[in-house]
């Protein structure tokens, strides 16, 4: 189903006027919508099905925790400018609708002067994003986890992916051997999250699960953060991940996508401004565990990200869009040379994110 088929599903004010491609998402497809003389807008999203198979829970999990935060900022004793997307209701009354082809749509009412911005330049933008992360957990730290279905169902398990790539075959044809360098001697460490959690060190919270630099919304006025989006992948989980996510999308000033990966650096002073604004928002209610296990987090989803890269490479691309054969192959190798910087500034990223060396 095209897209402006999809969106007349929806009950939009008044006559569709455009329906355009929005963002670059590596898993959905997303457009805007605008309306015939109306300021007001909308995000339509396509759901990938071969990510997302029970959109019902997706649904369920956006609707429970888009009201819960919104109970939250009612009751905040100084209010702050924090939004939260309305989901709008197809015109059968459902939340979502399932095209002939079986995928997912559904949409969100577009938040008004705000602005994405894809790339981080500088360091108060890097402060705004840890202090988004950090109200986005503060409002959801007291929503009982056991209420949110696991919509993706070994999502950051990282000896699953690892699982899915020894799958693969030792022997690929396609194989490139400093990746395989690097999985390998990189694989007696990717327990250490699930261990802590296994042995009751680090608590199951309500996560983001995609907390990357593109998914903040900015005020176009004030420049603050306002509003964290694409809530697909809200699930119970460890807020170590989404924190490394966080740390590990902006702290690489070369970006998802580098020209060359000689400029592939996680940056320090950026790392540092994220964790200001983190702490800020989330110091009441971290526990110790959960700053001897940050350095962890930056290392090994950095290491899982590009095993997940790697790994969609060898099985043709099915999983990330790709525009080339070697798209995934270039995102995994990225992803590696930064997984080299921040392993060899350890000792400095633990000074900032707590715990001992």
């Amino acid at each position: 189903m095209q897209a402006s088929a999809a969106a007349e599903q929806f009950q939009t004010e008044k006559s569709l006027a455009q329906v355009h491609p929005y963002g670059n998402g590596n898993i959905n497809d997303t457009f805007l919508v605008s309306i015939q003389k109306k300021p007001a807008k909308y995000i339509l999203q396509r759901l990938n099905p071969a990510v997302f198979s029970a959109p019902q829970m997706v649904m369920s999990n956006l609707r429970l925790v888009s009201d819960h935060m919104r109970k939250q900022l009612q009751q905040e004793t100084t209010p702050g400018n924090w939004q939260v997307g309305e989901v709008i209701a197809c015109r059968s009354g459902e939340n979502f609708f399932i095209d002939g082809d079986g995928y997912c749509w559904r949409m969100v009412r577009f938040i008004p002067r705000t602005q994405v911005c894809e790339t981080i330049t500088n360091n108060e933008q890097a402060r705004q994003i840890g202090k988004g992360l950090g109200h986005f957990h503060g409002l959801l730290a007291n929503l009982d986890v056991t209420s949110l279905h696991d919509t993706l169902p070994g999502f950051h398990i990282t000896p699953n992916y690892l699982a899915e790539y020894d799958s693969l075959g030792d022997h690929h044809p396609l194989a490139d051997q400093s990746c395989r360098e690097v999985i390998e001697s990189h694989r007696a460490a990717a327990t250490v999250l699930e261990d802590a959690k296994t042995q009751g060190l680090l608590p199951i919270r309500v996560i983001h699960g995609d907390p990357k630099a593109n998914n903040f919304l900015f005020d176009e006025i004030s420049d603050q953060v306002v509003s964290l989006i694409d809530l697909d992948t809200v699930k119970p989980g460890l807020i170590q991940y989404d924190l490394g996510d966080c740390l590990r999308s902006c702290c690489n000033l070369a970006g998802e996508e580098p020209t060359h990966l000689a400029a592939v650096d996680f940056d320090l002073h950026r790392c540092q401004a994220i964790i200001n604004g983190y702490l800020a928002e989330s110091a009441s209610f971290l526990t110790d565990n959960d700053f001897i296990f940050m350095y962890d987090a930056v290392r090994l989803i950095t290491f899982e990200l590009g095993l997940r890269f790697y790994s969609d490479y060898l099985a043709g691309n099915i999983y990330f869009k790709a525009r080339d054969e070697e798209h995934n192959l270039r995102r995994a190798l990225t992803q590696f040379r930064l997984l080299a910087s921040i392993e060899a500034q350890e000792e400095e990223i633990r000074t900032i994110v707590g715990g001992s060396p």
